[in-house]
């Protein structure tokens, strides 16, 4: 289920970052923006997706981690460990 949300959520991204572009290219020709300004636009507006698709990442980690921990599973680590007193 979280992996499907991420995957809407990285498409409706996909989807917003075509429409904007689009929009800007549109005002571009128009004259009513600067190639420079729309450039550096598009940049800053790559730049925040990608620092907040990163931020959905750390936060989808961090509430596995604690769903994990709520139904005692056993992590990676806890395996190994596990391995490594056997022998």
């Amino acid at each position: 289920m979280i992996e499907k949300l991420f995957y809407t959520g990285l498409g409706v991204a996909a989807t917003m970052k075509q429409k904007v572009e689009s929009e800007i290219q549109e005002l571009e020709k128009k004259g009513k923006i600067k190639t420079d300004d729309a450039q550096s636009f598009l940049e800053s507006i790559e730049a925040k997706g990608k620092e907040e698709d990163q931020k959905l990442k750390e936060e989808i980690k961090k509430t596995l981690k604690e769903v994990i921990d709520e139904l005692g599973l056993a992590t990676k680590e806890d395996i190994q460990k596990l391995k490594e007193e056997l022998k």
